[in-house]
């Protein structure tokens, strides 16, 4: 259905550009650019960005998993390892402790007109993209191969079809949003 698509890079830059832009509509419509949800979430006070990233969460995996089984989409996926994982965790971490902004919330941020998250948010990104760059080769040389995964999806980890796993993940998140909910978290 989308070999067309597939063929036509600027359809495909167009719809990604279409798809962002409402991304990042939600997320500014459900709080999460602003500077004091984000730290709010951070210190445990505000879980706001936990419930609009679960249920965003929880609409993508359903879809993707429904495109799949009608033969819209394939799945490119790859080895991850405890080295890498670790290491995105950490600067990752690290943007966000000290900007109070993840990658997407500073696009939105910026969206909207936050001055910090263009001057720290879009700079950092651009600087922290030059550092792992310019380090990405001792990187997947050296920390990459730190404890690689044995398989490449949960569902071939726990040996179980795919629409059984993402079906127990929904329930599951639906259940944190109750619980959040219910604690008024």
């Amino acid at each position: 259905m989308f070999d067309k698509l597939h063929s036509q890079i600027s359809v495909q830059k167009f719809f990604g550009l279409l798809i962002g832009i409402g991304f990042g509509f939600c997320l500014q419509k459900g709080g999460v650019t602003l500077y004091d949800t984000i730290i709010g979430q951070l210190l445990l006070t505000d879980f706001t960005v936990v419930k609009v990233m679960v249920s965003a969460v929880i609409i993508g995996m359903i879809g993707i998993h429904l495109m799949k089984s009608m033969g819209w989409v394939q799945f490119h996926t790859f080895t991850g390892s405890i080295g890498s994982s670790l290491i995105g965790g950490l600067i990752f971490g690290l943007g966000f402790a000290l900007l109070g902004y993840c990658p997407g919330t500073v696009a939105g941020a910026i969206g909207q007109g936050q001055v910090d998250a263009l001057l720290g948010g879009a700079i950092g990104i651009i600087i922290g993209t030059g550092i792992f760059a310019h380090f990405y080769p001792i990187i997947n040389s050296k920390i990459h191969s730190i404890g690689i995964f044995p398989v490449e999806t949960i569902p071939e980890l726990i040996h179980l079809p795919r629409f059984i796993v993402t079906g127990l993940m929904v329930i599951v998140m639906i259940g944190i949003l109750w619980i959040l909910e219910i604690f008024r978290l």
